[in-house]
């Protein structure tokens, strides 16, 4: 997939030999609403022999108008992938800050639409942009003039229940990664790299690879999971501590350090990825050593008996 990055006003000049159906927005997951919209737009490409492509910003606009942004789903890698899978060709990546908020609606279309020889966009019902977010949906059709047209997904439901990136992060927070897996239509997916640690999984018969993560990224609740583990292309069952790992007294660090069943080979340095399927247990101070070794292999057990009710 091509990637094209974009900076108001300095970074415009792109060569554009494409005409494109455009789904817009941020995207940040890639979850079942953002799906719906991009499926329509690849659908509208297919029909009317456009490229198919999708516009995102970065960072999130929480970044500029919020003392603390909010955390992220998605690294742009993750993003990338799903977007392939979904039939995407192109993705532009526009620079979200202030010269970018300050544009009018106008402003906005005439740069990165009608610059970009958008022939359709596609975007959720809530999808704004231009200063203070005036420009909606609807003003996006009324000021096409001919040169664009346009269609508005509408809100996607689970149940009574709207789905949306906050809501993820929220469930993901309280440790619900099964009910956050049914937004996101695929488990939620940590990247990261193995680092050296401290070997005490080692010393007690459970090897665990230590990760080192993007904190600007949601991480589930702390406790105990289980995952699968993706090492390049091969897929690993494991069980996945997230925690400061209270029986050993290390400090209030958090720590992610996932045991890798049946794996044997020594990955420090390479970037592995974590999708996180059931939430096992509440991390817990144990009296010993001995008590510790117990639950994990018990919560081995209890992720392998999982895992086979999957088959």
């Amino acid at each position: 997939m091509e990637i094209v990055k974009l900076h108001y006003p300095d970074e415009l000049d792109v060569a554009i030999t494409n005409e494109y159906s455009l789904a817009i927005g941020f995207f940040d997951g890639i979850h079942k609403g953002h799906r719906a919209v991009i499926r329509q737009a690849v659908k509208t490409a297919e029909a009317r022999s456009l490229v198919p492509a999708v516009m995102t910003f970065d960072p999130h606009p929480s970044y500029l108008f919020k003392e603390e942004g909010v955390l992220y789903l998605t690294p742009l890698e993750e993003k990338v992938r799903q977007l392939e899978q979904l039939g995407v060709e192109v993705l532009f990546i526009v620079t979200f800050d202030w010269t970018l908020a300050s544009l009018t609606p106008s402003e906005f279309i005439d740069t990165f639409i009608r610059g970009l020889h958008v022939q359709h966009v596609t975007a959720g019902f809530d999808f704004t942009f231009g200063r203070k977010g005036e420009g909606t949906m609807k003003q996006m059709k009324a000021l096409a003039n001919g040169d664009y047209t346009t269609t508005t997904v509408e809100k996607v439901t689970i149940g009574d229940e709207k789905v949306s990136s906050t809501r993820i992060r929220q469930l993901l927070l309280e440790g619900e990664v099964e009910k956050a897996e049914l937004l996101l239509a695929r488990p939620y997916r940590t990247i990261g790299t193995v680092i050296d640690g401290a070997k005490r999984g080692r010393t007690i018969g459970f090897p665990t690879a230590n990760l080192q993560v993007d904190s600007k990224y949601v991480q589930p609740k702390q406790g105990v999971y289980a995952v699968h583990v993706w090492i390049g292309d091969e897929k690993f069952e494991g069980v996945c501590n997230v925690g400061v790992v209270p029986t050993f007294e290390t400090g209030p660090e958090v720590s992610i350090e996932v045991h890798i069943l049946s794996f044997d080979q020594t990955i420090y340095g390479e970037k592995i990825a974590v999708d996180w399927k059931y939430r096992l247990r509440d991390e817990m101070k144990f009296d010993g050593v001995d008590a510790l070794v117990a639950q994990i292999a018990a919560d081995k057990e209890k992720a392998i008996e999982l895992f086979k009710n999957e088959d």
